[in-house]
């Protein structure tokens, strides 16, 4: 790697565009959540999503990786419980934990957004090689993973 500063060139790009990006998403967020339940909050999207692709966790599991208190879990859990879309059930593990999972209800939900977001990305990156898109998942890991430190 080489040296240099924040403010070289590379790094300006870097920030601007993410900046768009980050933007952008958390528009697209509020858009899926609202078609998922007119009723949800966008923060609370995420949340469903990470239930979807790692089943059962518990509340403290998914406050940490959104990045939010108890409090605020909590809240939203709630919020989503009473839409049907989310259950807790007692941690068989740990008598006085609890685990949370999608409902049926909120499984089918959310794949059905899912599937339309990633046919919406299929359409707009159709002029990309698909080993482009391959590179750009891979980059955009390796961000993330370079984030969590």
């Amino acid at each position: 790697m080489s040296g240099g500063g924040p403010d070289r060139p590379e790094f300006l790009d870097l920030e601007r565009e993410l900046t768009v990006l980050f933007r952008r998403a958390r528009a697209k967020q509020g858009e899926m959540a609202r078609e998922v339940h007119p009723d949800l909050e966008s923060a609370a999207y995420g949340l469903l999503v990470r239930l979807d692709d790692a089943g059962r966790l518990r509340a403290t599991e998914l406050a940490a990786y959104i990045g939010v208190g108890k409090a605020t879990m909590s809240r939203q859990l709630r919020a989503l419980e009473d839409l049907g879309l989310v259950a807790r059930e007692p941690d068989p593990a740990d008598g006085r934990a609890w685990l949370v999972h999608l409902t049926d209800e909120g499984r089918r939900r959310v794949a059905n957004v899912r599937e339309a977001r990633r046919a919406r990305y299929v359409e707009q990156l159709s002029n990309w090689d698909r080993s482009e898109v391959a590179e750009l998942a891979r980059l955009l890991n390796q961000l993330n993973r370079g984030m969590e430190k």
